[in-house]
């Protein structure tokens, strides 16, 4: 690993540990709740702890000036859900876009086990390649997704971290399994710093119970979306989430602690 993709990791994350708000959602699923005053969303959550936040790179413009000193990745590539196909996410724009758009770091998604995995594990390899020249860190959004896989299933899972640190990703995000012992082999599977994906919001207890079960199998955080800058209150449920990432509380406790 560069000095540089070091020296930006720590700018993402905090003594490897990782509390990332990806609101790269209004390509996906448009300008909903959370969205629409996206500067107010990033100022609240990364208040409450965010290391850093995550969006496509037309967006940086309103992160700037809103993270108080949090990090910034910028997502290069994307979907829709009212398109033909959610899965085919296509590439948004490249190494040398996120560095104008004063991004610390890069982003790519990529569905293992979907019909579009070949053009997808091309373009992340080819990421990797370009983002090393710049010492630029790569998070990989490697989830198990396809008409034959069940996106939970901790041999899939663990075949998805491999993959991505196989094509050179910095960090990995992927899907939790629903228990840390079997999300135990999904960071086995790799040497990456892996983080557990939110998805849609189950109540504010049982989505810190995943975080608490991610690290206590060797997880290195989140990269939670939707159960941050969709609650009712994104700074206090930021606040929860770092509690249990950065200062190890349980989940009732972080909870309490936020005063949530």
């Amino acid at each position: 690993m560069t000095p540089g993709i070091t020296a930006r990791l720590q700018r993402i994350g905090t003594d490897g540990r990782y509390v990332v708000v990806p609101m790269d959602h209004g390509i996906t699923i448009g300008a909903v709740k959370g969205l629409k005053d996206i500067e107010s969303t990033i100022d609240a959550v990364t208040r409450g702890g965010a290391d850093s936040v995550l969006t496509q790179k037309g967006v940086a413009r309103r992160v700037h000036g809103n993270k108080n000193g949090a990090g910034y990745i910028a997502h290069l590539n994307g979907s829709t859900t009212i398109g033909p196909d959610a899965n085919d996410k296509r590439p948004t724009g490249s190494v040398k876009a996120a560095l104008r758009a004063g991004a610390d770091a890069v982003s790519f998604h990529i569905n293992v086990g979907s019909n579009h995995e070949r053009k997808q594990i091309e373009g992340l390899g080819r990421l990797t390649d370009q983002a090393a020249n710049y010492g630029l860190p790569v998070l990989a959004m490697a989830y198990a997704r396809g008409p034959d896989i069940q996106g939970d299933d901790p041999e899939a899972l663990g075949h998805a971290v491999r993959l991505a640190e196989e094509l050179g990703a910095d960090l990995i995000k992927t899907g939790y399994s629903g228990d840390a012992e079997s999300f135990e082999h999904v960071c086995e599977s790799t040497s990456r710093p892996v983080l557990i994906a939110g998805g849609s919001p189950d109540g504010d207890l049982e989505s810190l119970r995943a975080v608490r079960g991610a690290m206590d199998a060797g997880g290195a955080g989140v990269s939670m979306g939707r159960t941050i800058f969709q609650h009712d209150d994104p700074e206090r449920m930021a606040r929860a989430v770092a509690l249990v990432v950065h200062e190890d509380l349980g989940a009732a406790e972080a909870l309490e602690r936020a005063e949530l």
